[in-house]
């Protein structure tokens, strides 16, 4: 029987659910709209070529196992607890932009099957940002429950978010877990949508809007508050999972027995007819939401090393 876990804490049955699946519609967009305007995401299963997804795989595993990181072979993805990174790469920030924009990955972050499917769902064309999040999770990590706004906010009020398993991910290995309609939690979303976002708001800021105390100390005491759930499943390589800035999402925690990395990434649209000025997602070298580039993202780190 699969356990589910989020900070150490075991998911009780009554609180932990499936994600609605709508791949049976994948060819109705105007069913897979009411899905995400429903229930803040949907989920198509087998959408993205699984080859290429699986190259995209090997590919950053197998940077990894050159910092010795990932014991060979590299689609395994079996930690070796150890890690060469800072005195092979030099810069981490340099070496973790290389690794983000790998062809491989590339090819299926922002190659046309994403971005016509993307475009389907929002009625026109679609355009991704270029900076995106490789989130590769050894055992023990977790994400902790937030929303993508206000940090992605800035350019487009129609921003969305593209979550792509890397591989399978079973419910063992830590993968998206999201706080059913939490999208509706009006007294939660308004004043998040009233902060906003401008250019002088400084990370801490859009950090603390984006992290709700409640739902990040005790997540489990959160759901029961709003008489929810969470909702999770096994994803496949293949998998695509769209959601929007309001709806709460995190990871469960990876407790892998064999100690295999969870790896996934997320990548935001936004209508293509939208302004892509926002520098911090834009161009051939974004800043990032804290000014860091790809150096600040928690990736950027040793496997060996603690999120903090």
């Amino acid at each position: 029987m699969a356990r589910y876990q989020t900070q150490q804490q075991e998911i009780p049955a009554e609180l932990i659910g499936e994600y609605r699946d709508s791949t049976e519609f994948l060819s109705d967009d105007a069913r897979l709209r009411q899905h995400l305007a429903e229930d803040g995401y949907v989920i198509v299963r087998g959408v993205l070529d699984h080859n290429d997804v699986l190259a995209a795989r090997e590919e950053i595993f197998t940077r990894l196992m050159e910092v010795g990181e990932i014991h060979p072979p590299a689609l395994d993805a079996i930690a070796s607890g150890e890690s060469r990174r800072k005195e092979t790469v030099g810069d981490l920030g340099a070496f973790w932009k290389s690794v983000s924009e790998g062809p491989a990955l590339r090819q299926v972050t922002h190659g046309d099957q994403l971005r016509e499917y993307v475009s389907r769902l929002f009625g026109e064309p679609a355009r991704p940002q270029n900076y995106l999040f490789v989130r590769p999770g050894p055992v023990g990590r977790s994400t902790k429950l937030h929303c993508d706004f206000p940090f992605f906010a800035g350019g487009s009020d129609f921003i969305h978010t593209a979550w792509i398993p890397l591989g399978d991910v079973p419910v063992s290995d830590g993968p998206l877990v999201t706080v059913e309609g939490s999208h509706r939690f009006s007294d939660l979303v308004q004043p998040i949508q009233q902060e906003g976002y401008n250019a002088a708001s400084s990370a801490a800021m859009l950090q603390q809007v984006a992290y709700q105390k409640d739902a990040t100390s005790d997540p489990l005491k959160f759901v029961r508050s709003r008489k929810t759930r969470l909702l999770t499943t096994n994803f496949q390589a293949g998998d695509v999972m769209i959601f929007g800035m309001f709806t709460m999402h995190g990871s469960l925690d990876n407790h892998s027995e064999i100690g295999r990395v969870r790896l996934s990434c997320d990548v935001r649209f936004q209508p293509a007819s939208h302004p892509a000025v926002d520098p911090r997602y834009f161009g051939p070298n974004p800043s990032g939401a804290k000014g860091g580039s790809y150096g600040e993202m928690k990736g950027a780190r040793p496997l060996t090393e603690p999120w903090g």
